[in-house]
């Protein structure tokens, strides 16, 4: 075995990761003022699913996350991994399967008990083990017998993860995977309490007063998922680097409509707001606003679970593609900065061996074309022997979720004459679980990518995935996907071409139909600096984040 940075292993791979940052680096280039009051009010649009770091699966769960825990590594302000939780980079094996992780002996919870290499072990086995009921538990399968694990067939101590001493940790994957150091600062990969787990039981972290934290701050006032309102995030004075933490309170409040958001930030109540539509591209020119682009795809996916569902038919679906007019509807609509998507990857995600952007490779896969959209539709009719159709969209109650669903019903009532839309806009949580549980025709949902690589969209519609939330499924499709994290994985040329005929697939078929590319335009007060933002993994940080009057 020889010692390397991962960074260097990765980038041989021809993986890079885009992201956005505001403000200054994670060094000490600016500071607080000690007589400025360190509190910082932040706006969010959606209500917090969960605040168990095995089972959130969303945006606003892994921003509360990366903010009260902390996994071996952290993305810093330039998306690059840095030794967090471990006290330096890992030491991988020279064929990419084993990692020999020095925790820090500093680290503590919240409750001032040592964080140790047990912790780690814990919470990747609960994440893994059936019980847990994990949707993120996929991302170990590249974890020596994690998917044994997830399948009940290997006992959950059988994890390719252990405690070789009280801050030393062993990490053996079944094979090489170009994207793991991203993983290690991922909050599905972040350690966990036994002890604390295991005396809270079922009410573990259903409040922020049923668990203990170990990142920059401490979750305070959450009374409970889906429903709570208003929560807040507080310095961990117990925290190993607490002295470079200049945040001492960030208060988080759900505002769904963005005329009340831009009303509070004017009154001094709020320091960040997301805008929307006209709102967004009238204070386009404020010295607060912000654009930040997003490694995320919002998308269409349509209910093929049942033998009879018409949207098995993939004509329908490609016709109802063929009506959406993307850059209309980024720019007339959102007007905040999304990108109309030409595929199911988003821009700036990830670049080939050879350095070419993903999307440049793959070309145009989506577009807008009504003639083709009619006789497809007609083609479709024929096929399923219907004259007309009817069929809801489900989609998160936001303001500007909402908004795009109506333009998207428009448009498709508009161009394919006798198909009726109703839109059923529900809250973020009573989405996703719709979502899961296939009680839907169409749900406007989406994905952000958790690590900087084309597979972290293409591995979600394979055969059996539980983010496969309408079931479509194609065989080529699954070869080319496991290709890629398998007989492919160490030839970047070949994963490359896996990942570029993959995306083709399911975009010719339309298995899911991608809309645009979120980008999220914000008021930020010009007082707030170093705040972190990542376009993959956990979207904010605000570790180095501070108020500068």
């Amino acid at each position: 075995m020889r010692k390397k940075q991962i960074i260097g292993w990765l980038a041989l791979c021809g993986i890079v990761l885009a992201g956005c940052t505001t403000g200054g680096s994670t060094s000490d280039s600016g500071s607080s003022n000690s007589s400025t009051k360190q509190e910082f009010n932040v706006v969010v649009q959606q209500e917090m699913p969960t605040a168990d770091l095995s089972v959130a699966t969303d945006t606003i769960s892994f921003s509360a996350l990366n903010n009260v825990y902390e996994g071996l590594y952290r993305l810093d302000s330039e998306n690059k991994p840095q030794a967090a939780g471990a006290s330096e980079l890992a030491t991988v094996s020279d064929d990419g399967l084993t990692y020999t992780l020095k925790l820090r002996e500093d680290a503590k919870w919240s409750n001032g008990d040592p964080v140790t290499a047990a912790d780690y072990v814990y919470g990747w086995q609960r994440t893994v083990n059936p019980k847990t009921a994990s949707e993120y538990a996929y991302l170990f399968e590249s974890v020596e017998n994690a998917t044994e694990i997830i399948n009940g067939e290997k006992a959950v101590d059988q994890l390719g993860i252990k405690a070789t001493g009280d801050y030393e940790l062993e990490i053996k994957l079944t094979k090489a995977t170009p994207y793991f150091q991203y993983l290690l600062a991922f909050p599905s990969f972040f350690p966990q309490n036994q002890k604390e787990v295991e005396k809270e039981g079922d009410n573990y972290a259903k409040t922020s007063d049923n668990a203990i934290y170990n990142g920059p701050f401490t979750l305070e006032g959450f009374d409970g998922p889906g429903t709570d309102t208003e929560w807040s995030y507080k310095k961990n004075d117990q925290y190993w680097d607490a002295d470079n933490v200049k945040l001492d309170t960030i208060n988080v409040s759900v505002v769904k409509e963005s005329s009340t958001s831009l009303n509070l930030f004017q009154d001094g109540q709020a320091d960040d707001v997301i805008l929307s539509g006209e709102l967004a591209q009238q204070m386009a020119n404020d010295k607060a606003f912000v654009s930040q682009e997003d490694g995320r795809t919002s998308y269409l996916e349509y209910n093929q679970r049942k033998a009879d569902s018409p949207f098995k038919n993939a004509k329908l679906r490609q016709a109802i593609s063929y009506s959406i007019d993307r850059d209309a509807l980024v720019t007339n609509v959102l007007g905040d900065g999304s990108i109309a998507s030409t595929g199911l990857i988003p821009k700036n995600l990830t670049f080939g061996p050879d350095g070419t952007e993903f999307t440049k490779a793959s070309g145009t896969l989506v577009s807008y074309d009504a003639d083709k959209a009619k006789t497809l539709w007609a083609e479709a009719k024929s096929e399923l022997g219907i004259d007309s159709l009817s069929f809801d969209i489900i989609a998160s109650d936001d303001d500007s979720t909402k908004k795009v669903v109506e333009y998207i019903q428009n448009a498709i009532q508009e161009n394919l004459d006798g198909i009726t839309v109703t839109v059923t806009p529900v809250p973020f949580s009573v989405r996703l679980d719709r979502s899961s549980s296939g009680d839907f025709d169409v749900v406007m949902g989406g994905w952000g990518a958790d690590y900087a690589d084309a597979s972290s969209f293409t591995d979600l519609f394979v055969t059996g995935n539980s983010y496969n939330r309408g079931q479509w499924s194609n065989a080529e499709y699954d070869k080319l996907n496991t290709a890629a994290g398998s007989t492919d994985v160490t030839n970047p040329e070949k994963r490359w071409t896996d990942l570029l005929d993959a995306e083709k697939v399911i975009m010719d078929e339309q298995g899911v139909t991608p809309v645009f590319q979120k980008a999220e335009a914000h008021l930020r007060a010009t007082k707030v600096k170093d705040v972190v933002v990542h376009s993959a993994g956990a979207q904010y940080d605000y570790k180095w984040a501070y108020i500068e009057e």
